[in-house]
């Protein structure tokens, strides 16, 4: 059974316990000080929108239109926010209030446009004005500036870039079963990023941001106590392997991604004090992966494929691992029945991107059955993710 709520500060207070007894106390206070507040504003469900006024009837009230078309128009606000990032205003407005002739000289965009826009957005809590032209940014949009602790500019730009054209195939993608992607960009997801050097590098930002976010909330919740050694499979720029090695001075790393991937992640990790106890492979996790490691790391990879694929890549890890070896999957699980869940929305973003999904318990241990894996446990965590660990058979 999932866990939720009170239950997943147990695992957290574990890993306290741990730290205590294991001499890392300031590595976990520096984890839990930087990543922990950014995870609970993330975290938060049902932030208040002013579009979200109760309607007498389906036809809608005299002041808001239908919730039906509310919800169809989301596009509207989704593209409007992803403007306001693409353009930096978060960080114009980041020392204070700012007219919107300020804004539009500071981006070089049209003054009444951008006048129009703050105004729309203003009505969805992401600014606010004071009523004589000036803005400010709120607590919802805090997470649009650049190089913050939750960060979430880059993911807004990619969503508002790459994945907005992709969705516009959703059908497709629901009458054939396959991606949109290649309806949109004439190219497998995967292949159009590796080729085209600015879309690539964007969605690429937007992953390490979103791995500085799951990194909190997987080292406050996952004892790694006893894993000398890790391996990152399809670790991106190295976000969540770099957080562990901090928490855990004796454990040695290995980051494995593909070859530009971990070019970057060379640049980019170079001078970080962990350097020494990680090594950097090149590979594809479909046809190999390295050998013998306590631990087989993959966070948000397995839900990018379909079944058959899914199942290549954690057989690639079974052949690999020793027989007291561990497989850690970072991902959300979908809830049985019709319990609300983020996660339901996200399988069509899996399905229309690269024909991945989201997945089940049931479904998770299905994979790792036809692995050759046995699932020993799930670890829920202080986000809607969960570490799911799994053994040899």
């Amino acid at each position: 059974m999932l866990a939720n709520g009170s239950s997943r500060l147990v695992p957290f207070l574990q890993v306290l316990g741990s730290s205590l007894r294991n001499d890392r106390l300031t590595q976990f206070t520096r984890v839990f000080r930087n990543g922990l507040s950014a995870i609970i504003g993330q975290a938060r469900k049902n932030v208040p929108s002013r579009l979200a006024f109760p309607v007498l009837t389906s036809a809608g009230s005299l002041g808001e239109p239908p919730p039906l078309f509310q919800l169809a128009s989301g596009y509207w606000t989704s593209q409007a926010i992803y403007v306001a990032a693409k353009l930096g205003i978060a960080d114009i407005l980041k020392y204070g209030e700012r007219s919107s002739s300020q804004i539009a000289v500071a981006t070089g965009a049209d003054e009444s446009c951008i006048s129009r826009l703050m105004r729309a957005l203003c009505v969805v809590g992401v600014f606010r004005t004071n009523g004589e032209g000036r803005f400010a940014l709120t607590g919802l949009g805090k997470p649009l500036q650049s190089n913050v602790p939750g960060s979430l500019r880059a993911m807004v730009i990619t969503l508002g870039e790459v994945h907005y054209a992709a969705w516009a195939h959703l059908l497709e993608s629901v009458k054939t079963g396959a991606p949109a992607f290649p309806h949109a960009f004439g190219a497998e997801m995967f292949d159009y990023l590796a080729r085209e050097n600015a879309a690539g590098t964007a969605f690429n930002r937007a992953m390490t941001d979103y791995s500085a976010l799951s990194s909190c909330a997987v080292l406050l919740s996952y004892d790694f106590s006893g894993v000398r050694s890790i391996v990152d499979v399809g670790g991106g720029c190295g976000t969540l392997l770099t957080s562990i090695l901090l928490m855990y001075p004796s454990m040695r790393g290995t980051l494995f991604d593909i070859a530009p991937v971990i070019a970057a992640a060379e640049q980019r990790l170079k001078a970080h004090p962990w350097r020494e106890r990680c090594t950097m492979v090149s590979g594809s996790f479909l046809e190999s992966v390295p050998c013998d490691f306590d631990a087989y790391l993959l966070s948000s990879v397995i839900h990018d494929w379909d079944d058959e694929r899914a199942t290549q890549i954690l057989q690639n890890c079974r052949r690999s691992m020793g027989q007291q070896s561990r497989v850690l999957l970072v991902e959300f699980i979908v809830p049985a029945g019709g319990e609300k869940s983020f996660s339901k929305l996200l399988d069509l973003n899996m399905l229309v991107m690269n024909g991945g999904r989201e997945r089940t318990e049931s479904e998770y241990r299905r994979l790792f059955d036809a692995a050759g894996l046995r699932m020993t446990r799930i670890v829920p965590t202080l986000s809607p993710l969960c570490v799911l660990e799994a053994t040899p058979r």
